[in-house]
């Protein structure tokens, strides 16, 4: 198969649609899983709260301002096809690029520093991102973007568990976290899980995870329904919309995994903030 040539330029110009964008747009499957939502809390003063998120998605939309003051971090995964060539520049360059435009045009607080000990200095234009590379079959890139909030990354949380904990060892372990976060996440959360792979990876796996459209089924059978039940566990936990009480905990546990070693069953919950879960896909 030929060699189909990409200038990274474009790599530059999707970034920066996709930063604006999911900073001010709600993608369409959180709308429906707020109102889905909606319509099943219990609770007065929680179907307030989701009513509130609801009316905050369209003043965003109206005014073009930011639909959280967190526009958080910037996590990209870049699916690359073998076959696709990148010219005029250097990938991590070209994602930065992207980055640095959209926060300048689109008037985004920048929230990351350079140094996480010291003197944590802003950087001033929310850069660098976190980017994630995969080389894959064909001639296409695809682009997944993140922008993480802070308040729900930091209720996020790994531990290595032990063959012999088993599924009841990793169920109480993913409810735990988000019983632990409380309102700190902004809930309704999305609970991004990864379990299996190694130390180092098994956080991106959980973290990947959130970027799938909610309410989209696991295409395994056994692990839809293990996303199922911990959906209703969660939910029981009655934390509610911002912590103020109900049935919507969460709108959606998404679960990944990946081969491990016979030792190991590691365990990583990477949790989403419901009310501004951004999240966009490319192919280019």
């Amino acid at each position: 198969m030929p060699v189909r040539e990409l200038p990274v330029q474009a790599i530059t110009d999707a970034v920066e649609r996709m930063c604006r964008d999911a900073s001010v747009h709600a993608a369409p499957d959180v709308q429906i899983a707020l109102r889905v939502a909606q319509q099943r809390e219990e609770s007065p003063v929680g179907r307030e709260v989701l009513g509130q998120m609801l009316r905050n998605f369209d003043v965003a939309a109206q005014t073009g301002m930011p639909m959280c003051q967190d526009t958080g971090t910037v996590v990209v995964f870049a699916d690359i096809g073998q076959d696709v060539h990148l010219s005029g520049g250097d990938l991590h360059a070209a994602v930065n690029d992207g980055v640095r435009q959209a926060w300048a045009a689109g008037r985004l607080r920048p929230s990351i520093v350079a140094r996480p000990i010291g003197t944590r200095q802003n950087s001033g234009d929310n850069t660098p991102a976190v980017l994630h590379v995969d080389l894959v079959p064909g001639d296409q890139v695809r682009l997944t973007l993140l922008t993480k909030g802070g308040g729900a990354e930091n209720m996020s949380r790994m531990r290595m568990l032990t063959p012999g904990d088993g599924l009841a060892g990793v169920i109480d372990f993913i409810v735990e976290t988000v019983d632990i976060a409380g309102p700190n996440a902004c809930p309704p959360v999305i609970v991004g899980v990864g379990i299996g792979g190694t130390f180092d990876s098994v956080a991106t796996l959980a973290k990947r995870a959130i970027a799938r459209p909610v309410g989209s089924p696991q295409p395994d059978a056994e692990l839809a329904a293990l996303e199922a039940d911990v959906l209703e566990r969660v939910n029981r936990l009655g934390v509610g919309p911002h912590g103020f009480g109900g049935r919507v905990t969460a709108l959606a546990v998404h679960i990944a995994v990946a081969p491990t070693h016979i030792a190991s069953l590691p365990v990583a919950v990477n949790l989403q903030c419901g009310p501004a879960a951004r999240s966009r896909s490319i192919v280019l």
